[in-house]
């Protein structure tokens, strides 16, 4: 009886610590398993389960980005040029002044010289500048309207190679704030514009321009920031105020001298035009859409048209 008592023991032991011992194997793996699942899972792949449970990749390396932002800007900058505005201005001259209207006759000295301005002599200075962007290899070119309103100024183009052309304004756009000029030249790289329509906040957008009126072919980054927003700008030459409705908002750094410049996305396509910047706001910057382009393009090449009578 006794030696049957002590097997019937032995017996529970064994099944009490291999009981214990399944249970703490189970924990371990329940504990592994939660583990690998949330920490390891998405660094290891495995050869022969890529085919059956591919990993998306949510960040592409760094290098991939800024080469394609590089791509693009060297495809697109042979295209974009800067305008320099011109104008004959009368003559900054001395002089004489006299304070009391000839009241002291015969003394000259109460006679000053004072600036003024000659009333027969001129000379050509520049009074502004800005960017436009060629999108015909037979030197048709656009830009903004603010840029080249000034009916009695000239305009000369600065290409990408340092060659200056005389630009001759073919039409002009108040309310879109778009104008087409052409210059005398041939075999140009022309951009070619974007349907605007597919422009998504978030995505790429690359601003290219004549900074300050100074500092050519100026390289911004930033995303699209906002669709059809409307604004009102004001030229800070003329003084005129616009008002420019369903425009690109956008926080690549967009200066004085950039308006005309082409946004671009990722593929050097141009997307909008860039046209003004909100004064005292950090990058908030606006571009005309490229459909609108493509819209005073066509309603222009329509006009020239020869007409069947």
């Amino acid at each position: 009886m006794k030696k049957r008592s002590a097997v019937f023991a032995v017996a529970v032991l064994v099944l009490a610590v291999g009981g214990f011992c399944l249970f703490r194997n189970q924990a371990k793996a329940s504990f592994l398993g939660d583990f690998y699942d949330k920490y390891l899972r998405s660094f290891l792949v495995f050869p022969e389960k890529q085919g059956e449970n591919p990993v998306p990749e949510l960040y592409g390396p760094t290098d991939a980005y800024e080469n394609a932002v590089v791509k693009a800007v060297e495809k697109a900058s042979p295209s974009v040029v800067s305008i320099v505005v011109s104008k004959d201005l009368p003559i900054l001259e001395q002089c004489l002044y006299d304070p009391f209207n000839g009241f002291f006759r015969g003394d000259s000295g109460w006679r000053f010289t004072v600036p003024c301005f000659s009333a027969d002599k001129t000379e050509k200075r520049e009074i502004g500048g800005g960017t436009g962007f060629v999108v015909s290899e037979d030197g048709l070119i656009i830009t903004n309207n603010h840029v080249v309103e000034d009916t009695e100024a000239e305009y000369t183009v600065i290409l990408n190679n340092a060659a200056k052309e005389t630009a001759t304004v073919l039409a002009r756009d108040a309310d879109k704030d778009l104008a087409l000029i052409r210059i005398p030249a041939t075999g140009l790289a022309a951009l070619p514009l974007a349907d605007s329509e597919t422009v998504r906040p978030g995505q790429t957008a690359i601003a290219i321009g004549n900074a300050l009126a100074e500092f050519e072919n100026t390289v911004s980054v930033g995303v699209v920031s906002g669709l059809a927003r409307n604004v009102t700008a004001k030229d800070g030459q003329t003084g005129r105020t616009i008002t420019i409705d369903n425009v690109i908002q956008t926080d690549a750094a967009i200066n004085p001298g950039n308006s005309g410049g082409p946004l671009l996305n990722l593929k050097a396509e141009v997307i909008g035009i860039n046209t003004a910047i909100v004064s005292g706001a950090e990058n908030i910057g606006f571009a005309i859409p490229a459909n609108k382009a493509k819209a005073v393009m066509a309603a222009f090449l329509e006009e020239q048209a020869p007409r069947s009578e």
